[in-house]
């Protein structure tokens, strides 16, 4: 006969999701170093000592929260990116695939921006520093071939519409909310549609 392990997993794994998703709501409305266990306890509705049965440190948390959200978005990305598309379809992609993560990890994309440049410094979270490496390169490389294929204009600066774009995305984290009037394939789409008559050879 079938144990009861099995179901109990589920709901513990359930559960550690759960407080998971609280903690991140907490560290993007409060700041990473102003959140305490016990602040984090309350929001979840147990006591703080009870916290740690699940896990040992708010560091801890926070790493699983981001390595989750970072986890996602490259195994989209790295779809997108292996799928051979032009240019500026892997643009669109990107930029759709940016806005999905965006409505699946609202807060730990909060927590990504306000939290980057102080993490980055510490060692457990080194793997924020590779993320970084790998995301401009994906972008960089979008637009140079954009513009070697003459998709995109011949006198785009690169870099800078690199910055605009990545800037001008992930910032919907601070307004973006799930469940609003538009869907993020509806936001990408107009994002899109501004972004590309930009940047796009006019015919």
């Amino acid at each position: 006969m079938p144990t009861k392990k099995k179901p109990q997993v589920t709901a513990a794994a359930a559960r550690r999701r759960e407080l998971l998703d609280t903690a991140a709501e907490v560290f993007a409305e409060q700041g990473y170093n102003a959140t305490t266990v016990r602040k984090i306890a309350d929001h979840a509705g147990m006591l703080a000592g009870s916290l740690y049965y699940h896990f040992d440190s708010k560091e801890s948390m926070l790493e699983e929260i981001l390595r989750t959200f970072l986890d996602e978005l490259w195994g989209g990305y790295d779809a997108v990116l292996g799928a051979e598309l032009g240019p500026r379809e892997t643009l669109e992609a990107l930029v759709t695939e940016s806005f999905r993560e965006i409505d699946r990890h609202r807060a730990a994309v909060a927590i990504y921006q306000k939290e980057n440049k102080q993490l980055v410094a510490q060692e457990r979270f080194a793997f924020l520093a590779e993320s970084q490496r790998r995301f401009e390169k994906a972008w960089l490389s979008t637009l140079e071939r954009g513009v070697a294929a003459g998709v995109f204009r011949s006198d785009l600066d690169v870099r800078l519409t690199y910055r605009f774009v990545r800037d001008t995305v992930w910032v919907a984290a601070s307004w973006y909310r799930p469940g609003g009037q538009h869907s993020p394939e509806e936001i990408a789409r107009q994002y899109l549609s501004m972004v590309l008559d930009g940047i796009a050879v006019r015919t």
